[in-house]
C-alpha cells in the first residue's frame, strides 16, 4: 500500500490480554461487573433503523446462562415492515457510503479501537452475563474487537489502490475493487463481539452497507459495539441494528431482494439452508447474492510419537474445555501414535480433573453452556456413548450449588473409533474424544477423516513428519506445536475447508475481496 495512505498508521500490533493473576487487574475487573449490572441490568434496548431507535412489536429477555433464573436485559421484537424498512434504510445510504474515502473509514475504525480500548472490561463484563464466558475468555474475545479494528483501517486502504495489470502501448487500463450493497450479517452467540464485527467491518470497509443480526442469546455485546462505532463517526445509516424471531430476521432476511450478500456464521444446517435459499433470484432482485458462511468444525489434535507430550497435553486440555468446549475451532478429537496413546491419555485426564466448574462472573474455568436445552444434548452424546467406549472423566452434572444453568463437567471418552458419532459429529461442549492410531501416517488418515476441515494441531519433532502434515492434513487452519484455538485477527486468518463454510478467512489480506467485485477500465490515449 502506498506510503501516503499509511501516512501515520504505526506498525500493527496485537491488543495485549489484562493479566488477570494482577490482583489490581482483577479488581478492576471485578468493579466493571458491578458497573454493568448498576448501569444495564432491567434495561430494554431498541432496534436502530435508518438511524433512529424504535421499538418493535413486543420485547424478549435475555438470561444469565451461569444462573437463568435472572434476566439481565430485554430486547425489541422486530417486525416483517421494519426488516424491509431497515433494508431500503441500508440500501439508501449505501449511495453515500460507497463513495467515501477509504482513509475516512480508516480513521473511524481507529478512533473505535482506541474508544474500545477505553472500555474493555465493561464490555468482558457484559459478554460473560451474556454467554457465560470467563474474564481470560471475554477478554481475549473483546482484545480480538480491538484488533479487527486495526486490521480493517489497514485493509481499507490497501484494498482500495486497486492491483497492477499488464500494460497495452495504446492504453490505460486499471483493475479497481467496488462495493456490492448491502450485507446481511448474521452471527452466532459464542462471539458475539468478534464475529459480527468481523464480518461487519469487512462489508464497511469495503464500503458495503450492513443489516446487523445478532443472535438472541447475546444481542447487547453487538449492540454496545454499534453504537461505539457511531461515537467514532460511522454514518447511522450505514449499520441497521435488528433484534428478534426467526420467523421475521431468519429466511425473510435472506430472501430479502435488496440484500446483496449474507455474512453468516453458526450451525452447519444453518450454514446450509441460507447457502440454498441465497442461490434463488427473488422477484425484483438484481443480482445473484454472494454467501460467506463459517459452519463450525470437529478439530483434531494429532500427536506423534516423538512429539512433545507435557506441551501437547496442555495444548489439549487449553483448546478442548477453553470455553467449555464451545467454539468451532475447539479442540474434539485426539489422535495419538499407540507407542504414547497412554502417557498422552493420563497427563489430559490429571490436567483435565483440576479444572473448577463454577460461575463464570467468578472467574471459573469453565462456566455453562449457552443453554440446558445444550447441556442435555451433550450429556446425551456421552451417555450414549459409554456403552462403547471408555468414560474417564465427567459424564456427571457438576455441583455449582443453587445455580440453574447448563454445567456440564470437563469429559474425556478413550478408545473412540473413527466410525463413531464422538469421532465425526460436532458436539459442541466440553466432551473430547481419545482414539489409537497405528503410526503418525495413519493419524494423519484418522484426522482427515470427517466432513469438516477448519482447524487442527500437529505435534512432532521431526521435520519430514511436519513437512507431510502442512502437505496433508485438509483444514483451513493448521497450527504446527500449538493448540488449534487462539487465532488472531491480522496473523492466522480464519476459515474452514468442506462443511466448515466457504473458506472466506476473517483477518487475513484476502478478507475483503469477498465484500467487493472487480471492475476493469480501458482508456484509450
Amino acid at each position: 500500500m502506498s506510503s501516503t495512505l499509511m501516512e501515520g498508521f504505526l506498525p500493527f500490533e496485537h491488543e495485549p490480554y489484562f493479566n488477570f493473576k494482577d490482583e489490581q487487574v482483577a479488581a478492576r475487573q471485578r468493579a466493571a461487573f458491578t458497573q454493568v449490572r448498576e448501569r444495564y441490568l432491567g434495561q430494554t434496548f431498541p432496534l436502530i433503523v435508518n438511524g433512529q431507535e424504535v421499538q418493535g412489536e413486543g420485547t424478549f429477555d435475555v438470561r444469565n446462562p451461569a444462573d437463568t433464573r435472572e434476566v439481565v436485559w430485554s430486547f425489541q421484537k422486530a417486525t416483517p415492515a421494519q426488516l424491509d424498512e431497515a433494508v431500503q434504510a441500508a440500501q439508501a445510504a449505501f449511495e453515500e457510503w460507497r463513495f467515501t474515502e477509504p482513509f475516512q473509514r480508516a480513521t473511524i475504525f481507529k478512533r473505535a479501537a482506541e474508544l474500545l480500548r477505553a472500555r474493555r472490561m465493561e464490555f468482558n463484563a457484559v459478554m460473560t452475563l451474556e454467554n457465560g464466558k470467563n474474564w481470560a475468555e471475554a477478554d481475549g474475545e473483546v482484545a480480538e474487537s480491538v484488533d479487527h479494528f486495526e486490521v480493517f483501517a489497514r485493509e481499507a486502504l490497501r484494498w482500495a489502490s486497486g492491483k497492477p495489470v499488464y500494460p497495452m502501448p495504446d492504453e490505460h487500463v486499471t483493475t479497481v475493487y467496488e462495493p456490492l450493497g448491502v450485507v446481511a450479517c448474521i452471527s452466532p452467540w459464542n462471539f458475539p463481539s468478534a464475529i459480527p464485527l468481523g464480518m461487519a467491518l469487512g462489508a464497511l470497509a469495503a464500503g458495503n452497507t450492513v443489516v446487523w443480526k445478532p443472535a438472541s442469546e447475546t444481542p447487547l455485546s453487538s449492540y454496545l459495539m454499534i453504537e461505539l462505532l457511531f461515537e467514532a463517526g460511522l454514518p447511522r445509516g450505514a449499520v441497521q441494528f435488528l433484534t428478534g424471531t426467526d420467523d421475521v430476521l431468519g429466511d425473510p432476511l435472506v430472501d430479502h431482494p435488496g440484500v446483496r450478500m449474507i455474512a453468516f456464521t453458526g450451525s452447519k444446517e444453518i450454514g446450509c439452508r441460507i447457502y440454498e435459499r441465497a442461490a434463488r433470484v427473488q422477484p425484483g432482485q438484481k443480482w445473484l447474492k454472494r454467501v460467506i458462511a463459517e459452519m463450525g468444525g470437529k478439530d483434531p489434535t494429532v500427536v506423534c510419537a516423538d512429539g512433545d507430550l507435557e506441551a501437547a497435553a496442555t495444548g489439549i486440555v487449553q483448546a478442548a474445555f477453553g470455553y467449555s468446549g464451545q467454539k468451532c475451532s475447539a479442540c474434539s478429537r485426539v489422535i495419538v501414535e499407540e507407542s504414547v496413546y497412554d502417557d498422552l491419555l493420563v497427563r489430559v485426564v490429571e490436567k483435565a480433573r483440576g479444572l473448577k466448574v463454577g460461575l463464570p462472573e467468578e472467574n471459573a474455568d469453565l462456566g455453562p453452556v449457552i443453554t440446558q436445552g445444550s447441556a442435555e444434548r451433550i450429556q446425551t452424546y456421552v451417555q450414549e456413548g459409554q456403552g462403547r467406549v471408555r468414560l474417564l472423566l465427567g459424564g456427571e452434572t457438576p455441583d455449582v450449588g443453587e445455580r440453574v444453568g447448563g454445567y456440564v463437567a470437563p469429559t474425556i471418552l478413550a478408545d473412540v473409533p473413527a466410525d463413531d458419532a464422538l469421532f465425526q459429529e460436532e458436539i459442541f461442549g466440553p466432551v473430547l474424544a481419545f482414539t489409537k492410531a497405528r503410526d503418525w501416517q495413519h493419524a494423519i488418515e484418522l484426522a482427515n477423516d470427517s466432513e469438516y476441515g477448519l482447524t487442527a494441531a500437529f505435534y512432532s519433532r521431526d521435520p519430514r513428519k511436519i513437512d507431510e502434515a502442512r502437505k496433508k492434513m485438509h483444514v483451513g487452519n493448521l497450527y504446527i506445536n500449538r493448540k488449534c484455538t487462539g487465532a488472531l485477527s491480522g496473523t492466522h486468518a480464519f476459515g474452514g475447508y468442506g462443511m466448515s463454510g466457504t473458506n472466506a478467512k476473517v483477518g487475513g489480506p484476502d478478507y475483503l475481496f469477498w465484500f467487493l467485485q472487480t471492475k476493469t477500465i480501458a482508456q484509450r490515449y
